[in-house]
């Protein structure tokens, strides 16, 4: 008899009808982080290339953001650059992004003091705040290109003198 009742009253009990139609108003914003390059040079190889002179020059191939689909939806980022230099040189670094055709889109350049003693940071946004985004979605390729602003026969006496630049990036897309 109680279960009699208990199956009468289950298909008037708390249940909700449930709307499929959800996914209409679903908003999908992931977060995608990744290394970009690396370059080191060690102090040796920044002596043989002389005072005042280029070091390190090379384009790398960026198409993060080739598809339309992918550019149309990109909706914020950040690229982050640490650098680290125990040499005894004073260095400039330049990166260059540049479209197809290899022309400069922006350029993002740092002077780098002899033997710091510890790793500068630095966050460049993209998007609301911060630079245009189409820098981003135009971008083809990467130019990285290390000069050095002292002389060819100092050395530094740090064990092992080197110049590191590594760069990370984190995007926001909008999927839906």
């Amino acid at each position: 008899m109680l279960f009699a009742s208990i199956l009468i009253l289950m298909p008037s009990s708390c249940m909700e009808e449930q709307d499929f139609d959800q996914f209409d108003d679903l908003s999908i914003t992931p977060t995608l982080a990744s290394g970009i390059f690396y370059l080191e040079s060690d102090e040796e190889t920044i002596n043989s290339y002389g005072g005042f002179g280029t070091f390190y020059s090379q384009t790398m191939n960026f198409d993060a953001f080739n598809e339309t689909y992918v550019a149309e939806r990109l909706l914020e980022g950040v690229i982050i650059y640490e650098i680290e230099n125990t040499t005894s040189k004073r260095l400039d670094i330049s990166i260059e992004f540049l479209d197809e055709s290899g022309n400069p889109l922006y350029m993002e350049g740092f002077t780098v003091e002899a033997n710091l003693s510890e790793p500068v940071t630095r966050e460049v946004a993209y998007g609301p705040g911060g630079l245009s985004l189409s820098i981003l979605a135009n971008t083809s390729s990467l130019r990285v290109t290390g000069r050095n602003l002292g002389d060819a026969t100092s050395t530094s006496s740090h064990p092992e003198p080197k110049i590191s630049l590594s760069s990370a990036a984190e995007f926001i897309f909008r999927l839906k």
